[in-house]
């Protein structure tokens, strides 16, 4: 079964309204009212500080982290999905230490 995505607007914090490609989810109704984008940033923000606060515990002498984000929508409300695939990675992490 193909998951069918939505075009639906967001609306960014200095009141800028774009489009965004979402995946439904659960009931698959999609509201078309705007959005708040802030309810993916701050998603992503929270896992940002969570991977961060893990890297300065094994303290490497470089990293580097790459995820790929879609956009879901379930009950109304704007879901980060962490996902992966071509275009996509889930996570991509290189840690490095000097010898």
């Amino acid at each position: 079964m193909e998951i069918q995505t939505r075009i639906i607007s967001v609306e960014l914090a200095d009141g800028t309204s774009i489009k965004v490609e979402a995946t439904p989810i659960g009931d698959r109704k999609v509201s078309l009212q705007a959005r708040p984008f802030h309810e993916v940033t701050a998603a992503i923000e929270s896992l940002t500080k969570e991977v961060a606060e893990t890297l300065q515990k094994v303290k490497p002498d470089k990293a580097s982290v790459k995820f790929g984000v879609d956009i879901g929508i379930e009950a109304g409300k704007l879901t980060p999905l962490l996902v992966k695939g071509t275009s996509t990675a889930n996570f991509e992490i290189t840690l490095e230490w000097g010898q």
